[in-house]
């Protein structure tokens, strides 16, 4: 029987046993319950999500994953540690069990070796009180958490990360244990917010002020994980609008999760504000921030007063972009976006493509200045496609590489090897199946096992994918006749609107497209990937169209 195994950690760890604090070791005991059943676990039905509350269902990537899973299902059997690791919030928990078992799939809990039933009353109500019992302790650990985050606030203890400006400094009672945290000043960086609120206040803006900080190497908060390093035109804002600089700690602004728990952040009432003073974290004299806050009130004035009283009048930001390569196009020089900007200040703008660290950011952080017309950049990168990618030669090549690894003599020989290599892989299965049941050390067994269990689906795949993809059945004239087709339509999606020009990309390019500047124009280069395409098309093995290495690579 072939099982399936979910494993999920708590964003809080209050009051969770110590065998489910770690995905990893649920894994590895699911595993183990498995094969003292005598089930198979693939590979590709192990479902995780590391870090999530069990309230979340809509956010969680492998609980997702699974229910598609279901649709059909090519697995009878579930198996997680308990109940709450499926959810902790009532109704979700039990529609989800109506799903499995709708399904086929029969769900176990390793820990208490019980199956979890639903073909009687009361063991739907069982499951019920059982999912109540989770949802209780959720609600419990929540509580607790926000009750110990608030006696913190008020004692001006430090209750997140660190804030630029500030230390966080540990302090430990009289046994040398971690007591609390508190902040102190750190002298180099409260020079610099500081100097913000100077040059906020003699009329200098936000992007202006990070292009300076930038150029003089000023140190700047630490980047999100992927972001560049450095000011930003959004750093220098959030340091301006921080309270903490006047000595006044704010917290519970805001609410991250609803009653339900799922991640929806709000602003509380600010009668729910807890105010502490904390003189001793006063970076930022009153009247320097009424002068810098003065001068911001001023332009927002003037801003309203030229839209006509309407603020912020921008275009919503859209799920697709209107513009063919945002999202696509990467800056060679410094790894940051290319994307879209002004070409100039007249009324009648110009939209074009530039570096966005550059123009946010300055020199200091990227040096490319080249700014190109979009439509010009944009009838570049489709010639270049349309051209040298998908392109008939191109693509029967690719399609010629794959006939040829079909050819029954290639075909034979690659099986035969690979049904060997499965033979050994399965008398090594049972070797480690036999050791484990013997009593043997149970963590380095079962990550062998993990090794070889992903290495015989590698092969069963491989030997499915051949034997039913005979060079026979497909005949290299129709799929010549049925690309050359395809391509004419291909390139005119590129050309005929934005939004399906983006769809096709998305599907041709392997990666990001990277320009470097040279001279007045910009050379490009990528990869692309059209295995999926031509899969659909010629009715080829998926896997087997895209291989690396004859994947046409491009430049313009």
């Amino acid at each position: 029987m072939i099982a399936a195994i979910y494993a999920r950690k708590s964003t809080e760890q209050n009051g969770v046993a110590d065998e489910q604090k770690s995905v990893t070791r649920q894994i590895d005991h699911a595993r183990a319950y498995a094969i003292s059943k005598g089930w198979v676990v693939a590979d590709e039905h192990v479902y995780v999500d590391d870090g999530i509350s069990g309230a979340e269902f809509e956010n969680r990537p492998g609980f997702v994953r699974l229910l598609k899973a279901l649709k059909p299902a090519t697995f009878t059997i579930l198996i997680v540690s308990e109940l709450s690791r499926l959810g902790r919030e009532q109704l979700e928990t039990g529609y989800a069990l109506k799903r499995l078992s709708v399904a086929g799939v029969r769900v176990f809990t390793y820990l208490d070796d019980r199956e979890v039933l639903l073909d009687t009353s009361t063991n739907k109500f069982l499951m019920s009180a059982s999912s109540f019992g989770a949802e209780l302790e959720r609600e419990k650990a929540r509580q607790r958490v926000t009750d110990a985050m608030m006696r913190k606030a008020r004692a001006g203890h430090c209750c997140g990360g660190r804030v630029f400006g500030y230390d966080n400094v540990e302090i430990v009672d009289a046994n040398g244990k971690r007591s609390h945290v508190e902040r102190a000043v750190n002298p180099t960086e409260a020079a610099i917010v500081r100097r913000i609120f100077t040059l906020c206040a003699a009329g200098t803006g936000y992007t202006r002020i990070a292009k300076l900080l930038n150029a003089e190497h000023a140190p700047a908060p630490r980047p999100k994980a992927g972001r560049l390093a450095g000011w930003a035109p959004s750093s220098v804002k959030e340091i301006l609008d921080r309270r903490l600089y006047l000595g006044e700690v704010v917290w519970n602004r805001t609410q991250k999760c609803d009653t339900w728990g799922q991640k929806n952040q709000q602003t509380r009432p600010e009668t729910e504000w807890i105010r502490t003073a904390a003189p001793a974290l006063r970076i930022i004299a009153e009247t320097d921030w009424q002068a810098a806050h003065g001068r911001l009130a001023g332009v927002r004035a003037r801003l309203l007063q030229a839209t006509g009283g309407v603020l912020g009048n921008r275009r919503a930001r859209d799920i697709e972009s209107a513009y063919l390569l945002s999202g696509f196009a990467r800056c060679a020089v410094c790894g940051g976006s290319l994307g879209v900007t002004s070409g100039s200040h007249s009324s009648a703008r110009a939209h074009v493509y530039g570096c966005i660290a550059y123009h946010k950011r300055g020199t200091s952080v990227c040096g490319n200045a080249l700014k190109i017309p979009i439509d010009r950049i944009d009838r570049a990168v489709l010639k270049t496609l349309a051209g040298d990618v998908l392109r008939p030669a191109v693509v029967m090549a690719i399609v010629d590489g794959v006939l040829a690894r079909l050819e029954p003599r290639v075909a034979a020989h690659d099986v035969g090897q690979q049904q060997t290599a499965l033979q050994t892989v399965e008398r090594e299965i049972g070797n480690l199946a036999k050791a484990i049941a013997a009593g043997g050390q149970l963590e380095p067994l079962l990550v062998e096992l993990r090794v070889r269990q992903a290495r015989r689906d590698e092969l069963l795949a491989a030997i499915a994918a051949y034997e039913g993809g005979n060079v026979l059945r497909f005949d290299r004239k129709t799929i010549e006749q049925k690309v050359r087709r395809h391509i004419d339509d291909w390139r005119a999606l590129l050309t005929k609107h934005t939004s399906e020009g983006r769809q096709l990309l998305r599907e041709v390019l392997a990666g990001p497209l990277r320009f470097t500047p040279e001279g007045r124009t910009y050379r490009f280069e990528g990869e692309a990937s059209i295995g999926h395409l031509l899969a659909g098309v010629a009715g080829l093995p998926t896997y087997l169209v895209a291989v690396r290495g004859i994947e046409p690579r491009f430049d313009g």
